[in-house]
């Protein structure tokens, strides 16, 4: 409380909107997308399936699910300068090279002015395609190769492994990486997502919100816990270290990667989905000394999960990328991958009730003051 005004310091527990996109139950730790818990879409579903309800409401019937599918695979192709400007910007960090691609495709594309429903949809559509050929083919030049060309005979999680690399994934990974982009593809109010909603709230069109929302989610605030959980499996170095790694951080009070969340209280729904996963994969990958360590830290903090420090979904998901040789500044550009549906879900919702998003700042610095000449300061 501040001269009779009350600061909510990053509008924290503040509704500023209506939401028909997810829910999310943090005491519970329930989460769904559209009415659809978590649990039965990462069970059932497919990261084209979830984008369409994301996208457009409601599952799609399987003519409408073959029709999307056909447009995301058409829209994997990137105009050719795109491949001249990560050349030129190969040095770069990839979530800045992101985000300037992705005002260069709305240069490159007229259709990008569009703001009306359709044009929201169909540019959100296309962005969905492109992020995962963006990534993977600048990780290849900036590696000195040639990018590798889409395969339409691949799924959306598929392809996006093949072009990074060059080689088809087992069936399981594949499906693994299917599962990540499904947990990641929406989460209601973040950071990423509120920015792009203040951006579509000025009446500016997809590009523009989704080039915000990539720069909100470059901070390590946001989207950097991946990476951090990575360093963490690293310096833990084996499965015996990690009782004595995660009591000298709790005595040090300091935290644990991949533990607690803004919203959850408890277990974050979408990391039980990741567990089993991640155990097969890094056994395939001949690694399962970095599940194991994983496992074991889980273990140390159990004394601490009545305090809502429990496992989030990012916990397992740096192990995943680890394995796939995925360098680890390509981190926070994955995560991109999964959530684009969801910023257009979100981005859709704001156009169709739009209102400018314009907060208050309450004013705590000096009283009026006399303006003094240049020369007499």
């Amino acid at each position: 409380m501040s001269d009779g005004v009350k600061i909510n310091r990053g509008l924290k527990g503040i509704y500023f909107e209506r939401s028909a996109v997810s829910e999310i139950d943090g005491a519970a730790g329930r989460l769904s997308y559209r009415g659809y818990d978590i649990d039965d879409l990462a069970e059932h579903g497919s990261f084209e399936e979830v984008a369409y309800l994301l996208i457009h409401g409601d599952l799609p019937k399987a003519e409408q699910l073959a029709e999307f599918d056909s447009e995301l695979k058409a829209a994997r192709e990137l105009p050719k300068e795109i491949h001249g400007i990560m050349r030129a910007l190969k040095a770069g960090h990839p979530m800045d090279v992101l985000r300037t691609v992705v005002s260069a495709l709305a240069t490159l594309d007229p259709g990008s002015r569009e703001t009306d429903e359709a044009g929201f949809v169909r540019n959100g559509t296309r962005l969905t395609a492109q992020l995962p050929v963006v990534i993977a083919a600048y990780e290849r030049i900036r590696n000195g190769l040639e990018p590798v060309m889409p395969d339409p005979s691949l799924d959306h999680a598929a392809n996006w492994l093949w072009m990074l690399s060059g080689k088809r994934p087992s069936a399981d990974a594949a499906r693994l990486a299917d599962l990540d982009l499904i947990l990641h593809a929406e989460h209601g109010s973040n950071a990423s997502s509120f920015a792009a909603r203040v951006t579509v709230g000025t009446e500016a069109n997809l590009h523009g919100a989704v080039v915000t929302a990539l720069s909100t989610l470059a901070g390590p605030a946001h989207g950097g816990a991946a990476e951090d959980v990575m360093r963490m499996v690293r310096e833990i170095g084996s499965p015996d270290r990690a009782a004595d790694y995660v009591k000298v951080r709790r005595a040090n009070r300091k935290p644990v990667s991949g533990f607690g969340h803004r919203v959850y209280r408890t277990e974050d729904p979408r990391a039980k989905h990741m567990r089993a996963g991640v155990e097969r994969l890094s056994r395939e990958m001949g690694r399962p000394e970095w599940y194991e360590i994983l496992q074991a830290v889980v273990e140390a903090m159990k004394p601490y999960a009545r305090h809502g420090l429990n496992v989030n979904v990012d916990f397992y998901s740096g192990v995943i990328y680890q394995l796939h040789g995925i360098p680890m500044d390509l981190y926070v550009p994955i995560f991109s991958i999964g959530r684009m549906p969801g910023w257009v879900a979100q981005c859709l919702e704001q156009a169709r009730q739009n209102i400018l998003i314009r907060p208050l700042t309450h004013y705590n610095g000096p009283g009026p003051r006399a303006w003094v000449p240049l020369n007499e300061r």
